[in-house]
């Protein structure tokens, strides 16, 4: 028998019990959504520290770097020691950092607390799809995996108006000191969830410095791919160096009998797709959070009240749509619901690529929720198809991978689309701003929906499950 049969089988929690622990799971992953509330501090924390304006990427750049570097690493670490106890290490290392980010006396002291930050997101967020589901027995994995889809978007609907509000009420480290006691109360509950389950499994800890290096550099490629300081060459060469540390991690997993992830996994077509469908439409749809507060300031002369309230409007109704994909799925099928939430998101960035002047607000109110409609069936389906596919012992491994492919997609499309808005613009004026944003959305929604055209050539890619 194999590593993973030798797992013993953890009774599920009784049925009481299991809502409020699936609480303390989906708050203590809403730390990492919650950090939008940074984004509205960010010119205070400019004035703070007296920055340059190019230096202010370097507060998103430290923590996604170092998070999105340890998602799948993590989540092996949780697999082999219990998701349970990486998830509290997480809480933990989270509240230490959110407190030094607030009180941090200087810019590197700042930075590096960020990437601590990094490092508490990677531990808990990475572990916490696999507690979802370890809450309720097989059959009902889809609700438990709707209900964190839900809280993880409603989350991110929440951090700018929390961000906002205590901005408002304080100065920026309040965007900090606000998520200390929520990780100090969410560690405290988490005696709630299921124990650590004893595994024999070794872990590999080439293949984990592998994996984590050709993350780091090929989201680092990206973000300094950006720069205009920074020579084509260079940019090249990280990505070069990205795809030979992911050869060799390859190279090293095959002889391995339990390595961090399975490469031949991705010889499955009906594996590998859904995980490049899920970066493409991250990538496209990144194009709301880049762009669109720019149209909606600028262009239709909205207050930053209502613009923070129509930004606000996609991932609140992900919060509606998770749920509702839940009980859909046995009736309708995982893969086919992906396929229509990508194609809803197609569309949708189709739609807004038509924007004007004279747009109505009520219409690009209509289309952000479409694609945050869309969105969010995506993510119930496409967390459930990878849960669905690799043994129950990888779940931290299954729920870590559909974080990492959302985050690729992020951070790929801050490049991809600032360079197709700077193809399309025409000039500095906002007439010129308007030329490149309907540009980006159009190459976006075009792009999404005809990627998804072309693997529908193959229709059993996209039925069943």
């Amino acid at each position: 028998m194999g590593a993973h049969a030798r797992l013993p089988r953890q009774a599920p929690l009784s049925a009481a019990r299991r809502p409020l622990a699936l609480a303390i799971v989906g708050l203590g992953a809403a730390l990492a959504p919650l950090d939008i509330a940074v984004n509205i501090a960010l010119p205070a924390i400019v004035a703070r520290f007296g920055l340059a304006l190019d230096e202010v990427q370097w507060i998103v750049v430290c923590y996604v770097l170092v998070y999105g570097s340890l998602m799948l690493v993590c989540g092996r670490l949780g697999d082999v020691f219990g998701h349970r106890r990486v998830f509290r290490a997480g809480l933990a290392v989270s509240a230490v950092a959110c407190a030094a980010c607030a009180a941090a006396p200087d810019w590197p002291f700042f930075l590096w607390a960020r990437a601590l930050q990094g490092v508490g997101t990677a531990l808990s967020l990475a572990c916490a799809p696999a507690l979802a589901t370890e809450l309720y027995p097989p059959a009902e994995r889809t609700r438990a995996l709707g209900a964190f889809a839900a809280m993880q978007a409603g989350a991110a609907t929440a951090g700018p108006l929390l961000g906002g509000a205590v901005l408002a009420l304080w100065d920026w480290s309040a965007v900090y000191w606000m998520r200390v006691p929520l990780a100090l109360a969410v560690l405290a509950g988490t005696s709630l969830l299921p124990s650590p389950r004893r595994t024999d499994r070794p872990f590999d800890a080439r293949g984990a410095a592998l994996l984590a290096a050709a993350t780091a550099t090929l989201l680092l490629a990206f973000v300094l791919v950006q720069r205009p300081a920074m020579p084509a060459l260079a940019a090249m060469g990280m990505f070069v160096a990205s795809a030979v540390l992911l050869v060799w991690f390859v190279a090293h997993a095959r002889d391995r009998a339990d390595p961090i992830l399975r490469p031949g996994l991705f010889a499955d077509l009906r594996f590998a797709l859904p995980n490049v469908m899920n970066v493409a439409a991250h990538l496209t749809g990144f194009a709301i959070l880049l762009l669109t507060p720019f149209y909606l300031l600028q262009v239709l002369g909205l207050s930053p009240v209502a613009g923070g309230l129509m930004l606000a409007l996609a991932p609140f109704a992900s919060t509606l749509a998770a749920p509702l994909a839940a009980r859909a799925a046995p009736h309708v099928g995982r893969r086919p619901l992906a396929a229509g939430g990508i194609a809803v998101m197609g569309l949708a960035l189709l739609g807004l690529a038509t924007g004007t002047a004279a747009t109505p607000v009520a219409l690009v109110a209509a289309l952000l929720v479409l694609h945050g409609l869309g969105s969010g069936v995506l993510a119930l389906a496409y967390t459930d198809i990878v849960t669905a596919t690799l043994p129950a012992a990888d779940r931290g491994v299954a729920g870590s991978l559909s974080l990492l492919t959302r985050t690729l997609g992020i951070v790929g499309g801050a490049a991809a689309l600032t360079t197709l808005h700077r193809l399309g613009a025409d000039g500095v004026t906002v007439d010129g701003f308007l030329a490149g944003y309907r540009f980006a959305f159009l190459a976006g929604g075009a792009g999404l929906l005809g990627l998804l055209a072309l693997s529908a050539l193959r229709p059993s890619l996209w039925r069943g499950d």
